[in-house]
């Protein structure tokens, strides 16, 4: 299960990392990235609860 970040549609809540830091971080101009090559299998559910929370939809979760 992989996770990327649509950088032109973040706005930088912040909401992501802090939901699932395991996955997700804010770079140094405040837009999400992700941090992990492979979502690891304990950290699937709140990876999807952080996309799932994004208020632009800028994160994609794929199995």
């Amino acid at each position: 299960m992989k996770a990327t970040v649509d950088r032109d549609l973040c706005i930088g809540c912040g909401l992501c990392a802090e939901i699932c830091p395991e996955v997700f971080e804010m770079d140094d101009e405040s837009i999400a990235q992700v941090i992990v090559d492979v979502i690891p299998p304990e950290a699937e559910e709140t990876a999807r609860e952080a996309a799932a929370s994004c208020p632009v939809e800028a994160i994609k979760i794929e199995d």
